[in-house]
């Protein structure tokens, strides 16, 4: 017989060895129970997020979600879906999933020479243990997401009003991107809103890619066209 989270699915999601119970994590089985996820004990969120980070690689808030929590925003849906990043592909356990709405993935857009924890941080007066996308990071995580998980003119938006990202930090997250629609967006973007970071993305997009345009399609149908 398995503890109550791997009953509940977590068994299989996350780092190896032991079970999960062993981690301090008493007030999920006890909020689970042995019925698994008709557990009656309201899970909350940034106690989950801390809970799952101890059992998940490289599990951060990232994208559109960490620009809104760290005050970026624009037209919030009813219920907004969390966007989280990890290192490996896999699947959240059901007792989360059926939770909270959220997007999982594990896109690579950086290269394995950037530090894993680069660019990532708590929120001031958060859980320790969420790692939450600084500003440049996530706008990377968010030009990734375009036309996947929010459309382009949604991107466009979220994107004009970073007017103030550290050069420094922005340039070191470009300099590790391998992912030329990143970086294309970021030029495309910044030159379009005149952002202060223009010349800084115009010259990473000179670095990846061939001279050919980069054209794709995007879940609404809109076709992107971005010069190097």
């Amino acid at each position: 017989m398995g503890c109550a989270l791997q009953l509940a699915g977590f068994a299989g999601v996350g780092r190896a060895g032991g079970c999960a119970c062993a981690d301090g994590a008493s007030w999920l089985a006890q909020a689970l129970g042995a019925r698994g996820v008709s557990g009656a004990m309201q899970l909350e969120l940034g106690k989950s997020l801390a809970f799952l980070a101890r059992q998940v690689q490289g599990l951060h808030v990232g994208g559109k979600t960490a620009l809104a929590w760290r005050g970026v925003r624009h037209n919030l849906a009813h219920t907004e879906r969390l966007h989280l990043w990890v290192q490996q592909a896999g699947q959240l356990p059901p007792w989360f999933t059926q939770r909270f709405a959220c997007a999982y993935q594990s896109t690579r857009i950086f290269d394995e020479a950037l530090p894993e924890d680069f660019g990532l941080a708590p929120l001031a007066g958060g859980h320790a243990q969420v790692m939450v996308s600084v500003p440049e990071r996530a706008l990377l995580e968010l030009l990734s997401d375009a036309g996947k998980l929010q459309s382009l003119e949604e991107t466009m938006q979220l994107a004009e009003s970073l007017r103030h990202l550290r050069a420094d930090v922005l340039e070191t997250l470009l300099a590790h991107t391998t992912r030329v629609k990143v970086v294309r967006l970021a030029k495309a973007v910044a030159l379009n809103f005149a952002l202060p970071w223009a010349d800084l993305a115009s010259e990473h997009s000179q670095r990846l890619g061939s001279a050919n345009r980069w054209v794709a399609v995007t879940r609404d149908k809109t076709i992107l066209h971005l010069k190097k």
